[in-house]
């Protein structure tokens, strides 16, 4: 499976967390990882690049750019959760 996806605008920190993120199989790892956070706005900014880069993935899906079926394999090891 080879999803590649872009978000523009961000900046050092938040391309740093989108690898953290990215480099994680399973959503409940990423859900620990943000959880773990040393402050509310920390959280809910990795929280936030969470979701972009979960639009961005099913966007691709919606695009046709990835098949259906790859794009449905990363979604499932994403979760989204409220902080």
């Amino acid at each position: 499976m080879t999803i590649e996806i872009t978000i523009p605008g961000l900046n050092a920190r938040q391309c740093m967390i989108a690898d953290i993120l990215w480099a994680f199989e399973d959503g409940k790892d990423a859900d620990r990882y943000i959880s773990s956070l040393p402050t509310v706005p920390m959280q809910q900014e990795a929280q936030s690049i969470k979701d972009l880069m979960l639009m961005a993935a099913m966007e691709q899906c919606y695009d046709g750019i990835e098949e259906p079926l790859d794009a449905k394999a990363f979604l499932s090891t994403l979760t989204i959760r409220k902080i």
